[in-house]
């Protein structure tokens, strides 16, 4: 019998060592490494993303979900790398040129990870290029763009036009969010999608990359 839904529960309950011993009981006893993944640890953290988004659980619960989490995955990346599971996607997340806030960055990074999507985090004040050169170097699908500030808010603008003027319009998507953000600005930068939370924001990433 499948050890997925105890990994999930786990995950869920942030319990770290009980999350990396489990994984490892699964992989002794046979389990493929891409359902370990998609029904133990992404289940898990898709869950407590739902529950989030319903204000069930709030930041601290999450953070220590997306612990266990981690330390999973370092029990099961090698194997995932060997059987040649890759990520559903690549996304390139960090704070606009400006803005020094990374709570909601870092939880966002968090949740793409939980839904299978391989994050490379830039950090605090990105300038536009940055984002792009990274996106184009890696391959990535996503731009993530955070802002906490109105006033660094316009630079999410720069970001949409440097991925317009580098040719990339269409292959690179940009997503945004933030405390000051909305759909309407959002709309009028002409970003691909806004997020109003960490848990939205995986939902966005995955309609964006086309699955499901």
């Amino acid at each position: 019998m499948s050890l997925a839904p105890q990994i999930a529960e786990a995950v869920m309950k942030g319990k770290n060592k009980d999350a990396a011993a489990l994984v490892q009981k699964a992989l002794d006893a046979g389990e493929k490494p891409a359902d370990i993944l998609e029904k133990g640890l992404i289940a898990g953290m898709s869950v407590v993303g739902e529950r989030f988004k319903k204000n069930e659980v709030y930041v601290p619960e999450v953070l220590i979900a997306a612990r266990a989490m981690k330390e999973a995955m370092k029990v099961l990346q090698p194997k995932l790398v060997a059987a040649g599971v890759k990520p559903i996607g690549t996304a390139v997340l960090g704070t606009v040129k400006g803005d020094l806030h990374d709570i909601g960055k870092n939880l966002v990074g968090m949740m793409l990870e939980g839904a299978g999507i391989k994050v490379i985090d830039l950090g605090i004040d990105v300038p536009p290029e940055k984002f792009v050169t990274e996106a184009a170097a890696n391959n990535a699908s996503i731009i993530g763009v955070s802002a906490l500030l109105t006033t660094t808010m316009t630079n999410m603008k720069s970001v949409v036009e440097t991925v317009k003027a580098k040719g990339l319009q269409g292959k690179v998507k940009v997503m945004i969010g933030g405390a000051p953000v909305t759909q309407a600005f959002c709309d009028e930068i002409g970003a691909d999608g806004y997020a109003p939370d960490a848990a939205s924001a995986a939902d966005l990433a995955k309609k964006l990359l086309g699955v499901n």
